[in-house]
C-alpha cells in the first residue's frame, strides 16, 4: 500500500499523481480541494482548513460529512496529524507532497517530521517529493539504490550530525569510508548507474534524487 499526502503548498510544484494509480491518497487543508480539481477522491481529509474558503469547505464537508476540524492551536502540525492517519492503512510507502515551493517553515517541519517517523517505522519507507525532487533519510548501515530515471543527480546530506564511513559504489563518483561532517556539501550532483550500493557506519544521511527542470 503506498499512500500519498498532499498538502496545500503550490500546485505546480505537485507531482504526476497518475504515475501512481494504486495509491491511497490523503489532503491536508488545501491540498484536499487541489485533489478534487484532479479528480480525486481523498480516503481522508485533514487539518485545521484555514486556507481554504467557505466554499471550498462546504465542498469538502459534502464528502467528508463527518469531518471534524482540527484545532488551529496545537502541538502537531496538520501534516504530522496526516502522518498519523496514513499509518492507520498499514503502508509500505508514505509520500508527502505539496510542502515545497511556499513557506520554507511549512517544508522544515515536514521534512522534520519525516526524519521522526522514518525513524520509528523502519519498516516503511517515507518520501518527501515535488515535481522535480524526492528526498528520503537513510539510516546506519547499506542501502541498495535503482537507477530511476526521472532523477538524473543524486547527493547526499548529513542530518544533524556528521556521517562515518560513508562509501558509494555503482556511481559516477564512488566514494570509499569517507566522512561528512555536518554541513558539508562536497557529496552533491552525483549520478548513478543502472544500481549502486550506498553504505555507512553512523549517523543520518538524507539522499535527495532530483532532475533538472
Amino acid at each position: 500500500m503506498k499512500v500519498i499526502i498532499v498538502a496545500g503548498g503550490p500546485a505546480d510544484e505537485l507531482p504526476d499523481f497518475s504515475i501512481s494509480p494504486e495509491a491511497l491518497f490523503i489532503g491536508v487543508d488545501a491540498g484536499t480541494v487541489e485533489l478534487l480539481e484532479r479528480g480525486i477522491r481523498p480516503a481522508a481529509a485533514i487539518g485545521d482548513f484555514d486556507s481554504v474558503s467557505a466554499g471550498q469547505f462546504e465542498r469538502i464537508k459534502r464528502i467528508f460529512p463527518d469531518l471534524e476540524p482540527a484545532a488551529a492551536e496545537k502541538d502537531e502540525t496538520d501534516t504530522e496529524l496526516a502522518l498519523a492517519e496514513a499509518l492507520t492503512h498499514q503502508p509500505e510507502t508514505v509520500i508527502i507532497t505539496g510542502v515545497t515551493g511556499g513557506r520554507l517553515d511549512h517544508y522544515m517541519s515536514a521534512l522534520h517530521a519525516l526524519y521522526d517517523y522514518q525513524l520509528s517505522y523502519p519498516q516503511i519507507q517515507f518520501f518527501l517529493i515535488n515535481k522535480q525532487n524526492r528526498i528520503r533519510f537513510l539510516e546506519a548501515g547499506s542501502h541498495a539504490i535503482q537507477r530511476d530515471s526521472r532523477y538524473r543527480y543524486i547527493s547526499f546530506y548529513p542530518f544533524a550530525e556528521e556521517i562515518k564511513r560513508f562509501s558509494l559504489s555503482g556511481f559516477k563518483y564512488e566514494v570509499l569510508d569517507e566522512t561528512i561532517p555536518f554541513g558539508s556539501t562536497r557529496f552533491i550532483s552525483n549520478e548513478l548507474g543502472s544500481a549502486g550500493v550506498v553504505s555507512f557506519m553512523e549517523g543520518n544521511c538524507i539522499m535527495i534524487e532530483s532532475a533538472d527542470e
